[in-house]
Parts: structure tokens; sequence; C-alpha cells
């Protein structure tokens, strides 16, 4: 809730984990969103240990990067959360949403940015780990692609 970015230390380290092209997107991401990030990632890198991979820590630090698609807002992103928890994330309707003007474009977006991260980070040629997690973030377990126990730790990590 609070406005700005990671400190010195985290976004320095944070922008050492990250290709240029990723480290374009991850600075495109709001302060707080960055900041969010970092921390993920910093949690991720302690759970790992050495099998916290550039990949791995690339997948915390972007996997909300999709949500600057949508240019919301605290407020707008809890209308566009509780919109999610009411139509239950059904594809039809976010992409009718998507296809509106105004606010409930940017909603539908927002509930998208899983997939608008993922298809960002295949653009630029992310490692298919990162960009798969992005993707798969909000998926129950029994739909990860990635190695179950690099899922269950960027899962933990993830506290929104």
């Amino acid at each position: 809730m609070r406005p700005g970015g990671p400190g010195p230390v985290d976004r320095g380290w944070a922008e050492s984990q990250l290709t240029e092209s990723e480290r374009e997107l991850w600075c495109s991401m709001s302060g707080p969103d960055r900041r969010h990030s970092a921390a993920v990632a910093r949690r991720v890198e302690r759970a790992l240990g050495v099998d916290a991979t550039r990949p791995v820590l690339a997948a915390a630090l972007l996997h909300d990067v999709g949500k600057v698609d949508a240019r919301l807002r605290t407020y707008g992103r809890v209308a566009a959360t509780l919109s999610g928890k009411l139509i239950g994330r059904d594809p039809d309707v976010i992409r009718s949403w998507c296809r509106a003007g105004g606010f409930t474009r940017r909603v539908g977006l927002y509930l998208r940015h899983p997939d608008l991260g993922a298809d960002r980070l295949a653009l630029v040629g992310s490692d298919p780990l990162t960009v798969a997690w992005t993707r798969q973030h909000h998926l129950p377990a029994e739909e990860w692609t990635v190695p179950v126990e690099i899922g269950e730790a960027l899962c933990e990590a993830d506290d929104d």
C-alpha cells in the first residue's frame, strides 16, 4: 500500500538477476510491484539456496509484470480482485471485459495479467521456466509445468 520501489540494495540485486530485456520490463512495473517482487525473489532465494537459478529468480521478479497493462492503482486493483472472485476468473467473461472500454477493460486486463506477462516475457526471450511460472502462478499446483519444489517455493514466497 505504501508508494515507492525497493531500496537501492534490493533494486541492484534484482536488476542483476535479469537480462537486459527483462530488466526493462521490471523497471516498467510500479514501485510497489517492484518492491513486492524483490521481496518474493529474496524469499525464494532463501528457500531454494543453490536451486534458486537465474530463471527462477526472474520468475519471482517478473510474475506480475502483466499488471502493467491494466494501469490500475490500489483501489482499482481491489475492485478487480473482488470482481475476479465473483466471476471465478471465467475466461469468456474476462475476454469480453478486455474488449470493453474504460475501467471494465482495465479490470479484464488485470485479471489476464498472468497470460499478458508471460506473453511479454516470451517476446523478449526469457527462459521457458520464467515464462511458464508467470503464466501459471495463479493456477492450482496440479496444473503447473514447473518442477513442483520450485513452484511451491515461488507460491509460498508470493504473499498476494
